[in-house]
């Protein structure tokens, strides 16, 4: 029988963007957890979900396109990208810009990705894209600043067109995580996978249309860390018996 991913404490906290940027401060300064770990965490578990939930635990040959960003929410896609590649899938990553654009940790996560000679492609590629059993979102994260424009706008639309599941890094691209303003255009997931914790965005009215379900999942955050007086947030030990857990 498949292990079901339990379901996360009815009074677990939501946070704002500003509470997640000193999170990732926080973690990064006063613990020194980096922000390539946290990726990596991030893209394991993406990659796990995507395998349980969508593959049906047989990656093997399943096509997976993955949509990648510059940032962080664009480096955690590529993890998934090379763990579901070891998996068994047929992995096609597309890129919303060339690589010398990429953030430096990103660009090294997608060092990795072409030397494991997964195919890699600009966002114009899209348009002879074999049609995928699904695809992963990676495009923008909370870092979003008004409507997706140019090549993630683009990708997005091609996504939303898409016969395929999406399932959504963090947030669906084009919602504000602290408002849940769904921008034009705006990933339609059928699921989404938050980090640390959810985002008050998320309690927005109709935005579970956007989101899908909704999943949450460790990226090795103290409990302590979210105590602090900066946040001041009683977490406790959430991830005890999985590193993902269901909100809904």
């Amino acid at each position: 029988m498949t292990k079901q991913i339990p379901t996360a404490p009815p009074d677990l906290p939501f946070i704002t963007t500003t509470q997640m940027i000193e999170v990732d401060r926080a973690m990064m300064f006063d613990y020194k957890i980096e922000l390539m770990q946290m990726m990596e965490n991030a893209g394991r578990n993406l990659a796990h979900l995507a395998r349980q939930r969508f593959l049906d635990h047989a990656p093997q040959g399943k096509t997976v396109v993955v949509l990648a960003g510059t940032g962080g929410n664009g480096g955690g896609a590529l993890v998934a990208a090379r763990r579901l590649h070891n998996y068994g899938a047929t992995v096609q990553v597309y890129l919303t810009k060339p690589a010398e654009q990429f953030t430096p940790i990103p660009a090294h996560q997608l060092d990795i990705v072409r030397r494991m000679e997964i195919p890699v492609a600009q966002a114009a590629a899209l348009e002879t894209a074999i049609a995928p059993d699904l695809i992963l979102d990676g495009v923008i994260g909370y870092s979003l600043n008004g409507a997706p424009r140019g090549t993630a706008g683009d990708m997005i639309r091609w996504a939303n067109a898409s016969a395929a599941s999406i399932l959504a890094l963090d947030a669906p691209s084009g919602v504000d995580t602290t408002t849940g303003t769904v921008y034009t255009p705006a990933i339609k997931a059928d699921a989404t996978m938050t980090l640390a914790l959810p985002k008050t965005g998320f309690r927005a009215a109709g935005i579970k249309a956007q989101v899908g379900e909704l999943y949450l999942a460790d990226i090795s955050v103290p409990p302590e860390l979210y105590a602090s007086p900066a946040l001041q947030l009683n977490v406790g030990n959430i991830f005890a018996a999985s590193d993902l857990l269901r909100i809904w």
